[in-house]
């Protein structure tokens, strides 16, 4: 059984116990939260595609923690015109534990 879920304007692969990592939440680690967002449901037998969404399917989980990603250096360079930049990036996210399928 898996669903891909709509969070934060991007797209994820839900399992059963899987952990993910979405765009930060304002939640609290330890609570629950629901992606009622589903774009596609799929168990062993059948497939439903939403047009956008699926309808009274949802997708449970527990915020795990909040942390920030690995380091992305940056750098612009501008040939034969002495211009060079260097930046560094960490986005925030937030992890979530799946902890069950509704609907």
């Amino acid at each position: 059984m898996y669903a891909i879920v709509k969070v934060g304007g991007l797209q994820f692969k839900a399992t059963p116990n899987a952990i993910i990592r979405v765009p930060l939440m304002d939640e609290e680690v330890g609570r629950s939260v629901t992606f009622d967002q589903v774009l596609l449901w799929s168990d062993d037998q059948n497939t439903q595609v939403g047009a956008p969404f699926v309808t009274g399917k949802s997708v449970r989980g527990e915020v795990v923690r909040h942390s920030r990603s690995e380091k992305l250096r940056i750098f612009k360079k501008r040939r034969r015109k002495n211009y060079r930049r260097r930046g560094n990036h960490r986005q925030w996210f937030t992890e979530v534990r799946l902890t069950g399928f509704a609907g």
